[in-house]
């Protein structure tokens, strides 16, 4: 058996947008405010169309529109919304250092059982410039992902064994800890990102997925080989995810249209604060995000005019389903396994991405894994 026989089979995630969501980015107010009727209807509508999990972001204010808009806060929301879906599983986003780590260990256990074992984490070490120290906390890059390292190999513990439990770390200290009832069979997956040589170390002692922001394929498929050979060093091989937002229409013109459209409307205040989250940030993964290039073209299907008024991933592949699905699948070659993907708004475009690129890639991916 070949090598592309044994990968497993592909899994398509959505998103939930807690900042707000609408056919607009960028302007001082969202068209459709995150209210949670709104956030429900988005997640119910990805259960229905079969995606596998919902990646819910975290965020200390509004990361898409005006930093005052309304913003749903993560834990809480992926809480309310494992109560009424019933198959789909949460990736839910969470920064170490915010609350005490018993507590969360508890408070991850807790929402494991509520949603039957529907629970994985993304651990966010670095995060947005200012976003910290908004709420008070101070702490430079190499710390913050010293810390996120023992949070995670503390939480197994917490998960894994048996009470009393004894952790001794620079960060977190544990006494005759109990975390009953335990999360389900293996505990939640951590997942994983960045591109610095700090955040890809970390993915090689720590996550089961390493999750990318999607960038040109050529600098993703360099990405990869320093991924890997820190994988080597460390005997491990974490699985490979995709961030991706995707403008799907039915011709590669109309897609165009609608990703100019998408930012057309932006307010000159949101682009010039999130300006100031890049300027002089720590964070590699970042910087790939917002690199200048003429339209935002990154290349031929790849556009990256989201960063202008989005923080973090900001870049999105453009066109009519065919090229969308063949762009995907040259990820897909890469060693991507997993796509957590999204559109604006976000209800219409999770049906036309279930609809007419999934099935597309999927067939794509079999042919190919049959030929090989």
């Amino acid at each position: 058996m070949t090598a592309s026989q044994q990968r497993p089979a592909p899994l398509f995630d959505w998103f939930i947008p807690i900042d707000g969501d609408g056919a607009r980015a960028g302007t001082l107010r969202a068209q459709r405010p995150p209210a949670f009727p709104y956030l429900r209807q988005v997640a119910q509508t990805a259960e229905d169309c079969g995606f596998h999990s919902l990646l819910i972001p975290t965020r200390f204010a509004n990361g898409l529109f005006a930093e005052d808009a309304p913003l749903a806060e993560t834990w809480t929301t992926a809480t309310a919304l494992a109560a009424v879906t019933k198959r789909i599983r949460f990736l839910v986003a969470v920064r170490p250092g915010f609350v005490s780590l018993g507590l969360f260990a508890q408070m991850a256990a807790a929402l494991d059982q509520i949603s039957q074992g529907r629970l994985d984490l993304n651990v966010v070490p670095g995060g947005i410039q200012n976003d910290f120290e908004r709420l008070g906390e101070v702490s430079d890059h190499a710390t913050r992902y010293e810390r996120a390292e023992e949070f995670m190999a503390a939480c197994r513990k917490l998960w894994r064994e048996p009470g009393p439990v004894e952790f001794h770390g620079q960060f977190y200290r544990l006494d005759g800890a109990y975390c009953v009832p335990a999360p389900q069979g293996e505990s939640p997956r951590f997942y994983l990102g960045g591109v610095s040589d700090r955040a890809m170390g970390l993915s090689a002692r720590q996550a089961d997925v390493h999750l990318a922001w999607i960038e040109p394929l050529s600098d993703m498929a360099r990405r990869l080989d320093s991924l890997r050979r820190q994988f080597q060093q460390t005997g491990r091989n974490p699985g490979l995810g995709l961030r991706t937002h995707l403008v799907v229409r039915d011709t590669e013109d109309a897609a165009w249209s609608a990703a100019r459209e998408l930012i057309d409307f932006a307010d000159p205040a949101v682009r010039a604060q999130r300006q100031s989250a890049i300027v002089g940030t720590p964070m590699v993964g970042q910087q790939a995000q917002a690199r200048q290039a003429v339209d935002h073209r990154l290349a031929p299907h790849l556009w990256n005019g989201l960063s202008e008024v989005r923080v973090n991933c900001g870049s999105a592949i453009v066109g009519a389903p065919e090229q969308v699905a063949e762009e995907l699948l040259a990820y897909w070659r890469l060693g991507f396994d997993e796509f957590i993907l999204s559109g604006f708004p976000h209800v219409e475009e999770c049906r036309r991405v279930a609809s007419q690129v999934v099935p597309l890639l999927r067939d794509r991916i079999r042919r190919e894994v049959a030929g090989a």
